[in-house]
């Protein structure tokens, strides 16, 4: 899962931070040094600006998105020394009021966005502007996505090649063997000591609270006093140590979708709660196939349901489906349902068809495509490093094996897939911080706002609980009995309300408030059903 730890409001170190280094490095917790080499890195960086011009091909976005990059020290405690570029998209606000096509929207500012990862790139977010739900706030804003240090052209990192990352088919054991842990543990010491190899003495620099640092660069280089802010998932987190850094630099901030930041919880133990919030999310969907037997015939109960399942991956072991599509492509397929349910209606018609002797629907949205291979890879080698540093992780591999197996027996669903890739972290061979504790004071910050989906599996709900006790004068909107991940611009009329009123008036609820479930999705037949993963917009979907 997602998410480092934290300063005060004031500036000050909450905690000292202490190392926790396996291969005998300096600390790398952040100290005043970090925090006056922010100051330099944001005072050059707002006098050079953005100089945003067209779009490099290989960015794969329309003439109407300007493309630019910002300058970060790789090192905060160095800003004079080594210099890494991040890559930043930008759509200028519209102006436009939907309503009133004679009135001119007044400009706000500039309203950055991160997806989640960590790993995962904000380029496309500008293109929200063209969906109903974002309509207003493009009208306010210059809609502003960047890809985070180690993403895409952002200095990028990697641990492996990409062709051997992709392999496929794969095995997903539900109750592994003693000789199958003993290989995912080669693996996984292989692909740290990959990691550290490919990045050398600047892979300990990819971390959360550099995420948060290069934040407030990037705030400067948009010419802005103070930021605007929405992050989701994992970008939740490093907005939460934005928040603590640097709450006199915070305008309006939004959680999406938020992850616990308690420092006990990062990564290890948060990992561990979304394997157990997986099962629950899962017997939702199965629950929702069975509603609908009529339409899939997968049974008309969740067990039923569960049989046809696990009835799948059992001929995908003995035989895979177009020859790459085996039990862990069908779990991975299956994994992505629990984050957005509007991906609910094409794995069941998948599923069924499957079942069926029809294998192409389920090829296309479960196959590997290599197309992919770099971008996956850099993804995932980012993800990994930023958690493995952020925080200590238990090295005995006793430890993870009692605490998934005990975990494994009340959910099996993703908790052995979530330890083989977390697992590196055993065998980090990088310096790691302690979580340090995110928290401000009553007054210390502007008012910020935390959206949260009941049953939110990816970032479970006691998160957003979390979020909100550490942060004063934060408020919490929660979408009752619903368990999509991210739901800022989504199909909840209600949430979506909150959110315009906050960004664009900087109205809030007094503390909390509630929306009722968005309908679920409707079932769709073979004829009627796209085959596509969802019709999520990519560059709204959270990443965490």
């Amino acid at each position: 899962m997602r998410a480092p730890a934290l300063y005060t409001a004031a500036g000050s170190l909450l905690l000292t931070t202490l190392a926790a280094a396996p291969a005998g490095g300096a600390p790398a917790a952040p100290g005043t040094a970090e925090l006056h080499g922010t100051a330099i890195a944001a005072a050059r960086a707002g006098t050079a600006g953005v100089r945003f011009g067209a779009c490099p091909a290989v960015e794969d976005l329309p003439d109407s998105v300007q493309c630019g990059t910002v300058s970060v020290p790789l090192d905060y405690a160095r800003p004079d020394g080594r210099q890494i570029k991040l890559t930043v998209s930008r759509v200028r606000a519209t102006h436009k009021d939907a309503h009133n096509s004679k009135r001119r929207v007044p400009r706000q500012g500039a309203l950055v966005h991160n997806p989640g990862g960590p790993g995962a790139s904000g380029m496309y977010f500008p293109l929200v502007g063209a969906l109903p739900e974002w309509k207003g706030l493009a009208a306010a804003y210059d809609l502003v996505g960047y890809a985070p240090r180690g993403v895409g052209r952002s200095a990028p990192l990697s641990c492996t090649d990409p062709k051997q990352y992709l392999k496929a088919p794969t095995q997903t054991p539900t109750h592994p063997s003693l000789s199958y842990k003993k290989e995912r543990i080669a693996q996984a010491k292989a692909y740290a000591r990959g990691c550290a190899k490919r990045a050398g003495a600047s892979l300990r620099y990819y971390t959360s609270l550099n995420n948060a640092r290069d934040l407030d660069v990037l705030r400067a280089a948009l010419g802005e006093r103070k930021l605007t802010f929405v992050g989701a998932s994992y970008g939740t987190y490093f907005g939460a140590l934005y928040a603590a850094l640097f709450p006199s630099h915070v305008r309006r901030m939004v959680f999406d979708a938020a992850v616990n930041p308690e420092p006990e919880q990062i990564w290890y133990r948060n990992n561990l709660d979304q394997s157990a919030a997986f099962e629950e999310r899962w017997a939702d969907f199965r629950e929702w196939i069975a509603g609908h037997d009529d339409v899939y015939g997968l049974g008309d109960t969740a067990e039923e349901v569960l049989r046809s399942y696990e009835k799948a991956a059992a001929q995908l072991a003995a035989e895979p489906a177009g020859g790459k599509v085996g039990p862990g492509e069908l779990q991975g397929a299956f994994l992505s349902a629990g984050y957005y349910d509007d991906f609910w209606p094409h794995r069941a018609q998948a599923l069924s068809a499957y079942l069926k002797g029809d294998p192409k629907p389920l090829i296309q949205q479960a196959g590997p495509h290599q197309e992919a291979a770099q971008e996956a890879e850099n993804g995932n080698a980012v993800y990994t490093a930023v958690e493995c540093n952020d925080a200590p992780w238990p090295t005995d591999w006793k430890v993870w094996d009692r605490d998934n197996t005990r975990l494994a027996r009340v959910a099996p669903f993703e908790t052995w897939d979530n330890v083989w890739m977390n697992l590196p972290c055993a065998y980090w061979l990088a310096p790691r911080q302690r979580a340090l504790d995110v928290r401000t004071g009553p007054g210390e910050l502007a008012p910020t706002l935390i959206l949260a989906a009941e049953r939110d599996a990816a970032a479970p709900y006691a998160g957003a609980l979390e979020l909100h006790r550490r942060l004063s004068g934060s408020v919490l909107v929660t979408e009752r009995d619903a368990g999509t991940h991210g739901i800022a611009g989504g199909p909840n009329p209600c949430v979506n309300g909150y959110l315009n009123a906050y960004l664009l008036e900087g109205r809030l609820p007094v503390r909390r408030a509630a929306c009722a479930p968005h309908p679920e999705p409707t079932p769709k037949s073979k004829s009627k059903s796209k085959t596509k993963g969802s019709s999520r917009k990519a560059a709204v979907a959270p990443a965490g």
